[in-house]
């Protein structure tokens, strides 16, 4: 522990942090349930509070600049220790509940799944509800980045953690000198959408409390919903179009919209390959889904065919994983498709999961040139995003995060059929996690629950959200020997 005490300095102070997050249901138990469980809420902030103290008793003296092992190992660290203490108060208020499934629904909630082991959730304690969903808000952009915007009041550098966390594979770029800035440019555009968002569900007609918490979850693109219908609960086109806006603006780089802001212009998106990707591919998603529906009759109104065709793709190919039907009921084609989006679709340092859109375009462009070298083998044809070459490093990051994806996709629904599942809801509830979409299909679909599956196999799917929200190497580089050694 010695080794790695500024690691655990800064973990200390991301703990006493998170408890302060207990304040949010607490607050909402008091005033709206008459305290039905505020004991509860007060206990958990007092021991999450204690506990971090403690550790930052024991490292207090460790005030050093972050190496990149310390930031490897800090990042891995919270997202397994924060859901243990997000999981205690679902133990003390959700009857029946294993710690387990606890932990699980923590794991899904901080790391922006949507994945959930629960049923009944209607009559659950809103406070409870408000707890799951606010961890989506929490989780979406990132805990760690909150810790790199106060760090150098901690006199601690964060360059280390902004590279492990920062989703996709281009963690080298900074939109301002200092990186708390970026930061907190970051945290200020998530907290403006945010409250529109809002402000936009209270407007089209759900209470203050589902308007919160489904802004909560639509913006972190975690999809984790206070009733079981998700958004069918409501029926409401207007609410829909609302999600779909919301979703999609979500999906997109948070960074891109820091310079929009900055420069006073939209050149930044407009000029962006990876957001004009995203718009064309989920454009010819809702299209093809679109025209699939009409096709077959499921919808045979133009319209609804239209507007369950958006929100069904956005909703999956951003990772937000809401439901307003069983789509699994639609023609095979539709969900598979609506997967296979999950697993790429949304931008590069958004709130969403999947191996990001900027992997997609350029292992296109890698196989291109590959394509090209066959026939004219001495051209020189480098791999570039819109007019910007990219460094062999960057390729090379990417082939290797792909093979380690691919192995970790097999190995896990191996483990998966090893331990009774069927092949459907083993392969898609590892994909639904691994990318942290959320719903799958087969056990685990938009109808279904997590509920249904082992202990064993929910702590194989938390273990997939957990590799899938840090994208895999910030984890897996803790198990090679190099990373031990001096």
């Amino acid at each position: 522990m010695k080794r790695f005490s500024a690691a655990f300095l800064v973990l200390s102070w991301v703990i006493m942090g998170f408890s302060f997050a207990f304040l949010v249901p607490m607050a909402w138990d008091w005033f709206g349930e008459g305290g039905r469980h505020v004991l509860v809420w007060i206990w958990c902030l007092l021991f999450t509070l204690a506990t971090g103290a403690w550790l930052w008793v024991r490292t207090r003296h460790a005030n050093r600049e972050l190496t990149v092992r310390d930031g490897f190992l800090l990042v891995t660290l919270v997202w397994v220790v924060l859901p243990i203490y997000a999981a205690l108060p679902l133990m003390f208020t959700v009857r029946g509940i294993s710690f387990t499934d606890a932990y699980f629904e923590a794991m899904s909630g901080l790391t922006a799944t949507g994945a959930t082991s629960l049923a009944g959730l209607d009559l659950l304690a809103p406070s409870v509800n408000i707890w799951r969903c606010f961890l989506q808000l929490v989780g979406g952009l990132g805990v760690m980045l909150l810790a790199v915007a106060v760090l150098p009041f901690l006199g601690l550098g964060g360059m280390q953690l902004y590279k492990a966390e920062m989703p996709g594979p281009m963690k080298e770029q900074r939109l301002t000198p200092r990186l708390a800035d970026t930061a907190r440019g970051l945290w200020s555009v998530y907290f403006v959408l945010s409250l529109a968002c809002f402000l936009a569900y209270r407007w089209g007609g759900m209470s203050w409390s589902d308007a919160f918490m489904h802004m909560c979850t639509t913006v972190g693109l975690g999809g984790l919903s206070s009733h079981d219908q998700s958004f069918g609960y409501w029926n409401s086109p207007q609410l829909e179009w609302t999600a779909v806006l919301f979703m999609g603006l979500a999906g997109i780089s948070f960074a891109r919209y820091f310079l929009v802001w900055r420069q006073r212009s939209l050149a930044p998106l407009a000029s962006d390959s990876e957001v004009r990707a995203y718009f064309l591919v989920m454009g010819g998603a809702v299209s093809m889904v679109m025209l699939m529906l009409l096709a077959e009759k499921v919808y045979p109104d133009f319209l609804t065919a239209v507007r369950q065709a958006a929100f069904q793709v956005v909703s999956v190919g951003t990772t937000t994983g809401y439901a307003t039907t069983d789509y699994l009921l639609w023609p095979t084609f539709v969900p598979v498709l609506l997967l296979f989006l999950g697993c790429f679709a949304s931008c590069a340092g958004s709130t969403g999961g999947g191996i990001k859109l900027v992997r997609m375009l350029m292992l296109v462009k890698i196989a291109e040139r590959e394509l090209v070298r066959i026939i004219h083998p001495r051209v020189m044809h480098p791999v570039a995003l819109g007019r910007t070459p990219v460094s062999n490093d960057v390729i090379g990051a990417v082939m290797a995060y792909m093979l380690i994806y691919g192995g970790i996709m097999v190995g896990l629904t191996m483990l998966m059929l090893a331990s009774g599942a069927d092949v459907v809801t083993s392969f898609t509830a590892i994909i639904a996690c691994l990318n942290n979409i959320g719903p799958g299909m087969g056990k685990v679909g938009p109808s279904g629950n997590y509920g249904v599956l082992s202990d064993f196999q929910i702590w194989l799917c938390s273990l997939a959200m957990l590799l899938g929200r840090l994208e895999l190497l910030s984890v897996l580089v803790l198990f090679t020997p190099q990373f031990w050694r001096r």
